[in-house]
């Protein structure tokens, strides 16, 4: 161990802790627990999609692509935006390959918030957003979701604009909540920045998994807020390739040379045979046009296997996560249960209040069925054990 030299760190975060997705994973491991808390699939992708990659890599594919993304890659993202939502995108200035959704959203941030910006946010609010957001010295300003169905209170939001509100962030499908955005939303958020300079990033990142035959409304797909939004997608959710860290945001020329200041000197590029081999993959549109059905099965199947528990299970209408509320079977605030969930019933969950600024606690806590079927039957069996009486 190196020896302390008494280095006087001044944190620029200093109530800044560890995220919660590795607080709850660590715990998940350390008990034995099943993990329904992380975001990411316990099963593979096709071996076709690793095929691919070899190939590209023995194929001499090693060096620095460009700093936008491969051109096969950024036609096939373009493509798909146009059958899908209606908008053809330029394929040189207006799409961008980036190092997952999480760097792409930091980099719109550091590109179009400065000291003394205000970014409204919705609560409860996906936890990296925030964080980038003071990273540049701008301030996060909450607008609230509607308990329990999670909806944008429009009225709200337009108190909250101020001369300083330099970007709004959305989220839809929303994570955690499951909640779509609908062409109502749309046209009340069009309405509200019309004649403004604000921006609006968009994080679309679960736009293939939606439920119950509804419809993602991309707001790529919005003929007005089209032009002053970047969208941000993942084939990490997309693909199950989570740890690949492959996204891209698509959005005007304007907007995306002043993204692509920042990208290019935070990560430059993404790798490069990954970006070939996905290029690849998308040709076969069934493996994006598939994933609701693919999910909405495992959705279903683990709101079955909960039916018999106390839990109150909350609508879930995208995304790969299940909000339930336990407010009927424990007093303990939501992150107390889950701590207790993971040591003492072995089912690791993330308390949903950790979403909130303010630690707003519900009840609610979120599971992942972005999982094998004898996983989520594990869970099932424990959770069923230990409910049968209260906590």
């Amino acid at each position: 161990m190196i020896e302390n030299q008494q280095l006087a760190v001044h944190s620029k975060f200093p109530a800044m802790g560890t995220t919660i997705f590795t607080v709850m994973s660590r715990l998940a491991a350390e008990c034995g627990a099943v993990n329904l808390s992380q975001g990411f699939p316990d099963f593979q992708a096709e071996p076709v999609l690793f095929d691919a990659v070899h190939r590209h890599m023995c194929a001499g594919r090693n060096q620095y692509p460009p700093m936008a993304g491969v051109p096969e890659l950024r036609q096939a993202i373009v493509d798909k935006v146009a059958a899908l939502y209606g908008t053809r995108f330029d394929v040189e200035s207006e799409v961008t390959v980036t190092a997952g959704a999480t760097q792409a959203i930091f980099t719109a941030i550091a590109a179009f918030v400065r000291p003394g910006d205000e970014v409204i946010v919705f609560e409860p609010v996906y936890d990296c957003y925030v964080p980038a957001i003071e990273t540049v010295g701008g301030t996060a300003v909450y607008a609230q979701l509607k308990f329990p169905d999670y909806a944008p209170d429009w009225a709200q939001v337009a108190q909250l604009i101020t001369p300083r509100t330099r970007m709004i962030i959305v989220n839809s499908p929303h994570n955690p909540t499951g909640s779509l955005l609908t062409a109502a939303d749309l046209e009340q958020l069009a309405a509200l920045v019309r004649g403004t300079d604000i921006v609006i990033l968009s994080d679309e990142v679960y736009e293939h998994i939606v439920f119950d035959g509804a419809a993602h409304l991309s707001l790529s797909g919005h003929a007005e807020l089209a032009g002053r939004s970047i969208v941000v997608s993942s084939f990490g959710k997309t693909y199950h390739i989570t740890g690949w860290k492959i996204g891209y945001v698509v959005g005007p020329a304007v907007l995306m040379a002043e993204f692509r200041k920042v990208h290019q000197f935070n990560v430059f590029t993404v790798h490069g045979p990954s970006q070939l081999a996905i290029a690849e993959y998308m040709q076969d549109a069934s493996r994006h046009l598939g994933l609701a059905a693919f999910y909405q099965e495992k959705r279903d199947f683990f709101r079955r296997l909960l039916e018999k528990t106390p839990f109150t299970l909350l609508p879930c209408r995208g995304t790969y996560f299940q909000l339930a509320s336990y407010a009927g079977l424990s007093a303990l605030p939501d992150r107390a249960f889950a701590e207790w969930m993971a040591r003492e019933v072995g089912v690791a969950v993330i308390p949903v209040s950790v979403f909130y600024a303010d630690g707003r606690d519900d009840q609610v806590v979120r599971f992942c069925f972005a999982k094998k079927e004898e996983t989520l039957l594990a869970a099932a069996e424990r959770l069923n054990k230990a409910f049968a009486g209260p906590a």
